[in-house]
């Protein structure tokens, strides 16, 4: 890892990224992607080491609370924090200043940090958003090779159920000729229903693939699973959707279960209850089918 002083934290969208990088292996990892314009190696952890202090800046200009997001580029619970603390440092920045929160992460490190997410979700919302792929243990940890597997995540997922904090999962991205089977995406629909998720995102059975991701993506193909990466060339060409082949057979379970069961399914639903500040826990569960 390095080090480097950021000039700013928030976007904005009032989204921020205290590292750029990740060590998590996932093999199919959009951030790799060579428009993001990340000048050093994936795995080397650029570390913004003066986040808090421009956090602590930023919030105390803003006139009005909202949601604040992190994790949607780079995971926050990396291993590095556990040492470093800086995403704990940020959380406790937002929890006392009033602001809510919305963090997104594969790592079940987030319970370290459950009494912030608690105190947020006291005072205003916060909402805990883990992304699930892969219900076959072992799958997943080629899939996800140094992350909390899908059974601790759902672990996680539960803790936060009876602790009252909202969740959101990621069912994305699905692997044709891998993941993209019914068995699979039922697992893990079965794991949302038994946690209380709130919502699910799902934007299709498939992937993307782009410079610097889909040269990873294909080599990790070779390693786990020969002959799939001429396949995908047969299949895709190079194109940046890949869906799956099973889309619309696994769409139609995913939205036929998500209604059953009473869990938002609409992506744009999901994301403005994301974006919506409220006050207080029992005013940010309420507005989850309200409008903002």
């Amino acid at each position: 890892m390095h080090f480097k002083e950021a000039k700013s934290i928030l976007s904005p969208q009032n989204g921020m990224n205290i590292f750029r990088g990740c060590t998590h292996g996932c093999i199919y990892c959009d951030s790799r992607s060579k428009c993001y314009g990340m000048d050093h190696d994936f795995e080397d952890i650029e570390v913004k080491v003066n986040a808090p202090e421009l956090l602590e800046r930023a919030l105390s200009r803003k006139r009005k609370k909202c949601m604040i997001g992190t994790g949607s580029m780079c995971d926050p619970y990396i291993p590095i924090e556990y040492q470093l603390r800086l995403t704990r440092k940020c959380l406790e920045i937002i929890a006392e200043h009033g602001f809510g929160l919305a963090i997104l992460t594969k790592s079940d490190r987030i319970l370290r940090d459950l009494d912030l997410l608690k105190r947020i979700n006291e005072t205003a919302k916060c909402v805990v958003q883990i992304t699930l792929t892969t219900y076959d243990e072992a799958l997943c940890r080629i899939i996800e090779p140094n992350v909390s597997t899908t059974r601790e995540r759902f672990e996680t997922l539960k803790v936060m159920r009876d602790n009252g904090i909202p969740t959101v999962v990621w069912l994305s991205p699905i692997l044709p000729f891998i993941n993209d089977t019914e068995e699979n995406v039922r697992g893990i629909l079965g794991y949302c229903v038994e946690a209380q998720v709130r919502g699910i995102l799902c934007f299709s059975m498939g992937l993307t693939l782009r410079e610097g991701n889909r040269e990873y993506f294909y080599r990790k193909l070779d390693e786990h699973f020969p002959g799939l990466k001429e396949k995908y060339h047969r299949t895709y060409g190079y194109s940046y959707v890949v869906p799956s082949q099973n889309n619309d057979r696994l769409m139609g379970i995913f939205h036929s279960e998500c209604e059953k069961h009473g869990i938002l399914h609409d992506n744009e639903e999901i994301f403005r209850y994301m974006r919506t500040f409220d006050t207080g826990q029992h005013a940010g569960q309420l507005s989850l089918f309200d409008a903002p």
